[in-house]
């Protein structure tokens, strides 16, 4: 019999603001091809998603059983409250009176953040869980919906609150053999349908709290991510070095975690010729400007190789906390006329931005897996990728250094700007390679996943 499984996720495209959406979408294709039915829900549902492959259930359009719901779930957690198992419903509450947190915000997001941060406190003073609920009914629309912005607010933790809530309903209203949950953001949501339905919990763990904070980590993110792999019967994780961390930091038993890596989808876009409107080397930097990404590394990088050779353009593309940080870093270098500032892409944009490269470069600090130089490679330009990334365990085919070594990076860079053989090679066997990384393959695993969980 084909499995059937209820997938949690934050996000699919084509709205999308990172690698994950796209990881889920080529995910769940593989997923179908394997004869596998995947149900994907995420927070809110604009109605343009592909459903070719999966059916799409939004949160915001669940119908909450108003009263008889809330009392039915404030009585499980009285009922709960005094065994050893771990209860959900309290953790909800924790999570919502959590301090407000924000991990993926535009820069003018953030300093909107900044500068409203005391107004948006909430001082939540939940008692007990069956204040909790109380509150939840409040918040139901006429409809009986939980609203979601199904972006990543200010309001963030209350959405995961909610989305779990959503999610303990869908897990009633559909049959399915297995539950799959897709980073932090869903877990809690993967952990109440999997106290509502009984199905086994696996959850994929695409970064940890680690790689995006460093030794800085948010306690209550932590604490989710924790709880999540405590409660999942089987765990994924996208490289061996996030492997590692799930079991070393988070005290895991190593035999309920698997390794199985992302690959990346054909585009038909990726095989466009693009001209360019300048004459100069376009060298391009494709992420989140956050800390995770290590994008001061790229800027010291482009400042030493414009003193060896002029003839070079620098393109940051993406939004982050750090972009205004990074934007002065370039002035302060004196590279600002070479340098150029994108914002977020995706869909066509992203293959454009490609197809004008001359060298992709990914100097993350610390990079769970990083598809980014997947889809570079896909578009025949040669790859600079840090050796702290989860993606240099598969790729043979690519230039790989330490993320601190900006001398290594602009040695890199300056090798393949100027000498053809070697960026030629690249361009060709890189392709090869990447091409035989198809999502069926990873499917075929994650299945595999599946039925350990199940047995």
């Amino acid at each position: 019999m084909p499995i059937k499984t209820l997938m949690f996720g934050w996000e699919f495209p084509p709205h999308i603001t990172g690698g994950l959406g796209t990881a889920c979408k080529g995910l769940t294709r593989g997923l179908a091809q394997c004869g596998t039915e995947v149900i994907f829900v995420i927070p809110k549902a604009f109605g343009d998603e592909d459903t070719d492959t999966q059916s799409i259930v939004g949160a915001n359009n669940v119908r909450i059983r108003t009263k008889s719901f809330f009392n039915e779930f404030s009585q499980l957690s009285n009922e709960e409250e005094h065994t050893e198992e771990f209860n959900i419903w309290k953790e909800l509450t924790y999570i919502e009176v959590g301090s407000v947190m924000v991990p993926y915000l535009t820069p003018e997001e953030f300093h909107e953040y900044i500068r409203s941060k005391e107004n948006i406190s909430k001082s939540f003073s939940f008692k007990s869980v069956k204040d909790f609920w109380l509150a939840k009914e409040q918040q139901l629309s006429a409809e009986g919906t939980l609203s979601f912005s199904g972006k990543y607010g200010t309001n963030l933790m209350e959405e995961v609150s909610n989305y779990a809530i959503a999610a303990a309903v869908i897990a009633q209203q559909h049959k399915f053999d297995v539950i799959h949950a897709h980073d932090w953001l869903t877990y809690p949501a993967g952990v109440a349908a999997k106290k509502i339905s009984g199905k086994p919990l696996v959850i994929h763990v695409h970064a940890t709290e680690f790689d995006r904070s460093g030794e800085n980590v948010n306690t209550q993110v932590f604490d989710i991510e924790k709880m999540g792999m405590q409660m999942a019967d089987r765990i994924i994780a996208v490289s061996n070095l996030t492997r590692n961390i799930i079991i070393e930091r988070y005290g895991i038993n190593a035999e309920k975690v698997t390794t199985v890596y992302n690959a990346v989808e054909p585009d038909q876009m990726a095989q466009r010729e693009y001209s360019k409107s300048v004459d100069d080397k376009i060298v391009t930097f494709l992420g989140r400007i956050t800390f995770q990404k290590g994008p001061e590394y790229f800027i010291k990088a482009a400042a030493k190789v414009l003193k060896r050779m002029p003839n070079v353009r620098f393109v940051m593309a993406g939004s982050g906390d750090m972009m205004n940080d990074m934007i002065m870093h370039a002035a302060a270098l004196k590279i600002s006329d070479k340098f150029h500032f994108t914002g977020f892409l995706k869909g066509d944009d992203v293959a454009r931005m490609f197809g004008q490269s001359d060298v992709y470069v990914m100097p993350s600090v610390s990079e769970p897996f990083g598809i980014s130089p997947l889809e570079a490679m896909r578009s025949s330009v040669p790859v600079i990728i840090s050796k702290q990334s989860g993606v240099s365990e598969i790729l043979q085919h690519a230039i790989k250094v330490d993320f601190w070594d900006d001398d290594a990076i602009a040695d890199a860079i300056y090798g393949l700007l100027n000498y053809n053989g070697l960026s030629a090679t690249f361009k060709h066997y890189g392709k090869i390679e990447v091409e035989n990384l198809k999502w069926e393959n990873a499917a075929l695993q994650v299945n595999e996943v599946y039925k350990l969980a199940m047995n």
